[in-house]
């Protein structure tokens, strides 16, 4: 009967072999893990949002009238709903749901020391300008420099969060309406002019983190946390 000898592996390549072999298995555990991410990720609902002031509704009845009598020229303008008109802070985009509230505490401490303020909506302008208008405003005049303030610091202490800061200076006012095309707008911007618009001061004591929902009609918006100054 014939013997066969049967060859031993080394130990060094027995190591060898293992260890092949392990950081195979961490290769595919690592891109599991980034899989897994990426799906909870992708699952954690997003919201549009924006930080602003919420105005009473007797300014947003007597803007809404003024937006009336512009109407009347059939300019090609989206108007903003009434009941939808603020004056916005700053603007954060898609955020997750989990950092809304992180937000609120971060802008809470940031104007801890500011005391509630007077605004007052005054005077009609068009950004740029009126010969390249896209958007249709009325401004602010009392309280512009404490907006202007608050704004800041609510960008700062955001930015310190990751989201990115304001690159054009802050300029407090409410839109009315953006401009499609040139149809009909020298005939509106001449009645906003004309008209003017000017409305008895109101308190500010609230900042709102705000929601917007895109439809059709237009955008809906809904707060999702208020911070009292």
């Amino acid at each position: 009967m014939v013997s066969r000898s049967i060859p031993l592996l080394s130990i060094a390549h027995v190591v060898t072999i293992l260890n092949r072999l392990l950081n195979r298995l961490y290769y595919i555990y690592s891109r599991i893990s980034i899989i897994r991410s990426c799906v909870i990720h992708s699952m954690i609902e997003k919201i549009r949002t924006f930080i602003a002031i919420n105005i009473p509704d007797d300014v947003r009845a007597a803007i809404g009238e003024f937006q009336r009598i512009l109407r009347e020229h059939r300019a090609d303008v989206k108007w903003v709903r009434p009941e939808s008109i603020h004056i916005t802070l700053k603007f954060l985009g898609d955020v997750e749901t989990p950092r809304i509230k992180e937000i609120a505490r971060s802008i809470d401490e940031t104007v801890k020391d500011v005391e509630p303020f007077t605004v007052s909506v005054q005077g009609v302008g068009t950004f740029p300008n009126d010969r390249r208008p896209r958007v249709l405003w009325v401004g602010v005049k009392t309280g512009a420099d404490i907006l202007s303030d608050v704004a800041a610091r609510i960008d700062g202490a955001l930015s310190g969060l990751g989201f990115e800061k304001e690159k054009r200076r802050y300029s407090a006012h409410l839109t009315l309406g953006r401009v499609r095309s040139t149809r009909g707008i020298e005939a509106v911007i001449q009645a906003m002019r004309a008209v003017g618009f000017e409305i008895q001061p109101f308190d500010v004591a609230e900042i709102d983190v705000m929601k917007s929902v895109l439809q059709r009609t237009g955008a809906v918006y809904s707060v999702l946390e208020r911070i009292k100054i």
